[in-house]
């Protein structure tokens, strides 16, 4: 699954337009497996709602919950009708029972492990916070399952730009580190100020490429 294979110049696409597509409990309830998808993972506090709201200039289209983690259903979004953004279940800090978060947990890794139609992850992470287990453990799946990854370091409008940049590359010095940046790219961005939104449309444009 190489970005080598994508066309120079992909397709800008109008992500303005995208609109809810529906929600799936289970993998079997999914739109059907077929063009391009690129889904949004990250824990339950690090912005991955008001990235996807930035990205679509409208913010009610991924919900935003002052109790985060309560978002246990994969929520699809049509950019075209073979293009779909795709916004995971939070983890981390729902309050809910143990058995309810090990089936939601479950549902994810099918999802992650079987659409054909996956062509990249958008995993998020709080940029005063970055790499915590979660981030870990979706990152070394990725990377075994030769699934590229893209980082958001997300509420970089939290620090000044020294400290930011100086995340990022704390980040990327980590990834290699451990093996983890095989098909792993990183950046800074803020939902608020609309830093690296431009990075991030490029990302995507490539990854949804329908001809690959």
């Amino acid at each position: 699954m190489s970005d080598t294979q994508s066309a120079p110049h992909p397709e800008k696409l109008n992500y303005r337009t995208v609109q809810f597509l529906t929600s799936a409990p289970t993998l079997a309830e999914c739109p059907p497996d077929n063009g391009a998808e690129v889904a949004f993972a990250g824990r339950s506090n690090a912005g991955k709602s008001s990235a996807i709201n930035a990205l679509t200039g409208n913010s009610k289209l991924a919900r935003t919950s002052k109790t985060p983690g309560r978002t246990q259903l994969i929520n699809f979004f049509s950019v075209s009708d073979q293009q779909r953004l795709v916004d995971l279940p939070g983890y981390g800090y729902a309050k809910v029972a143990r058995s309810m978060k090990d089936e939601w947990q479950r549902h994810l890794a099918f999802y992650l492990e079987k659409r054909q139609c996956l062509r990249g992850l958008v995993l998020l992470m709080d940029i005063r916070q970055p790499l915590k287990e979660f981030d870990l453990h979706m990152l070394t799946w990725a990377v075994e399952s030769g699934l590229p990854a893209h980082i958001l370091l997300t509420k970089a409008d939290k620090l000044k730009n020294g400290p930011a940049n100086n995340t990022r590359f704390a980040v990327e010095k980590a990834l290699k580190e451990q093996g983890l940046d095989t098909g792993v790219t990183v950046q800074i961005f803020s939902s608020t100020k609309k830093t690296g939104l431009d990075k991030l449309e490029r990302k995507l444009n490539a990854w949804l490429a329908l001809e690959q």
